[in-house]
């Protein structure tokens, strides 16, 4: 089943019970993709390559930019000017070279979304603006996808699970896309580096517990991290809202192409 030098990479992962070689096995076998390869999906991309995820999905139509270096730990100086899913595939393959690694190299739109993520057996969103935020939660639930949200900026980042029909998705809890402007981007404010670290590898962790089947997802539950004071906290989530537009009974958002006019504003930079 496994090569000796497999046997060697995964052993300390073999050694928990709650993984051993069915698990990992489980973990080669799966697919995971990774919407927004910079801030948060660099660690989570590390991570679940190191882990052995099978297939790995990038999807970003951004470039290097040598700013992104201060956060965006797989890609190297190198790497500036080139395309960021390529920069990520092919770390990813210097870690780890029995994952397979598929780049998708557009913008996510409600025109593309439905067909990329429809392999994939789980979704992180490393994404930094709150249209594709919700476009991503939109496209989950309608296509019975689980994911995981992650957000960062300054010294606080916050993070949460979707499972279909366990929980409230991300729309349940931030029921409307903010105005524009009404909350600042990272290359507004700023945002410590570090930061994308945790909530990325937070990200990757629930990723690996689901595809697993071990622990206890954050599911109904938002985590939320202040850096400055090291503070984790955990706010509980009111159950599936009811009069949600889009796992509420009954839904009205069931096609994010016929509702493609929410998803209009510019990407920020991870």
């Amino acid at each position: 089943m496994f090569s000796p030098q497999e046997v060697e990479r995964y052993s300390r992962h073999m050694l928990l019970k709650n993984v051993g070689v069915k698990g990992q096995k489980a973990l080669l076998e799966s697919k995971v993709l990774i919407i927004g390869a910079g801030g948060l999906g660099a660690p989570a991309a590390l991570y679940l390559a190191a882990a052995g995820v099978g297939t790995i999905g990038l999807a970003d139509n951004d470039k290097v930019e040598l700013s992104n270096l201060q956060r965006q730990i797989i890609h190297k100086t190198k790497a500036v000017g080139s395309y960021k899913t390529e920069s990520a595939r092919q770390t990813i393959q210097e870690i780890n070279p029995g994952v397979n690694v598929k780049t998708h190299p557009v913008r996510i739109q409600p025109d593309n979304i439905m067909d990329i993520i429809k392999e994939y057996d789980f979704i992180i969103d490393g994404t930094d603006n709150f249209p594709t935020k919700f476009l991503i939660n939109n496209a989950c639930v309608i296509a019975k996808k689980p994911f995981t949200h992650g957000g960062i900026l300054r010294f606080e980042g916050q993070l949460m699970t979707y499972v279909p029909e366990k929980g409230p998705c991300y729309r349940c809890v931030f029921e409307e896309i903010p105005p524009e402007d009404a909350v600042p981007s990272c290359s507004q404010a700023g945002v410590m580096g570090a930061m994308g670290g945790i909530i990325g590898s937070l990200q990757a962790l629930e990723a690996l517990k689901y595809l697993l089947k071990t622990g206890e997802l954050l599911i109904g539950r938002m985590l939320v991290f202040d850096g400055l004071k090291m503070d984790f906290r955990t706010i509980t989530c009111h159950s599936p809202n009811k009069t949600c537009k889009v796992c509420g009974n009954p839904p009205r958002i069931t096609d994010v192409k016929k509702n493609a006019a929410l998803y209009t504003r510019s990407f920020c930079k991870l």
